[in-house]
C-alpha cells in the first residue's frame, strides 16, 4: 500500500516525511556531495550574515579520537585494543559548531540559532537526497576533551553531531508504506494574550 501524500509541493512533502534514522548503513555522501548540498544550506536565516557556524566531518580513525575524547571526559579507561562504540554508529559524523561573532546587534543567542537552523537544513538535504540522519548530542559534548578534539576556539559551541549513512531497503520501504499524519499543527500556533482591562 502506498503512503498518502499530505502535500503536492516537494519541497514540503520531503519536510513532513523527515524521519531521524538511528541506525544508519555503512554507504556515506562524499566531501562533494556534501558540498553540493551544502549550498542550498547556506542560505539560513542569518541577521547580519555573520555567517556563525561551520562543520567538521569526522570519518575513519578520527572517531576512534573522538571516543578517546568522549571517554577522557566521562574518566571512562578501556582494555587495550577496546574503543567507545559510540562514535562507530556511523561511518560520518558531522560537527555542527556555533562560531558566534562579535556584533552590536546580534546577540549570542540567535547565532547559536542559526547554527542550529543550518544544522536542521542540511538534515533536509540529506534526507531529500536518500541519506539517513541521526542528530545527537550528549552531555560530554562540550567538555573540554571533546571541545579540544574538534579544535574549537573558546567561544565556539558544539551543538552535536548528525550522524550519516544509508537506508536499508527494509526500513525504506516501512516507511514509504506508513500512513501517519502530520502532528496536529494546531497546538504549535497561538496568539499574544489579551491583557488590555
Amino acid at each position: 500500500m502506498a503512503a498518502m501524500k499530505f502535500f503536492r509541493d516537494p519541497v514540503l512533502e520531503a519536510m513532513a516525511t523527515r524521519r531521524s534514522v538511528s541506525k544508519v548503513g555503512p554507504e556515506v555522501p562524499t566531501d562533494e556531495e556534501l558540498l553540493h548540498l551544502l549550498a542550498a544550506v547556506t542560505h539560513v536565516a542569518d541577521h547580519k550574515a555573520l555567517r556563525p557556524w561551520r562543520l567538521i566531518t569526522v570519518r575513519g580513525d578520527d572517531r576512534r579520537r573522538l571516543g578517546e575524547a568522549l571517554d577522557e571526559a566521562a574518566g571512562v579507561a578501556r582494555e587495550p585494543g577496546e574503543h567507545n562504540p559510540k562514535p562507530f554508529r556511523a561511518e560520518l559524523l558531522i560537527a555542527v559548531v556555533a562560531s558566534p561573532k562579535d556584533h552590536p546587534q546580534v546577540p549570542e543567542w540567535e547565532q547559536h540559532a542559526t547554527a542550529a537552523g543550518a544544522a536542521h537544513l542540511l538534515e533536509l538535504a540529506l534526507w531529500q537526497a536518500g541519506w539517513g540522519v541521526m542528530w545527537r548530542t550528549g552531555l560530554l559534548a562540550n567538555s573540554a576533551p571533546v571541545r579540544a578534539a574538534h579544535g574549537l576556539t573558546e567561544r565556539e559551541h558544539l551543538m552535536g553531531w548528525l550522524y550519516v549513512g544509508s537506508i536499508a531497503e527494509s526500513y525504506r520501504r516501512r516507511m514509504l508504506e506508513s500512513n501517519r499524519p502530520p502532528l496536529d499543527p494546531h497546538q504549535f500556533l497561538g496568539r499574544m494574550p489579551d491583557v488590555s482591562g
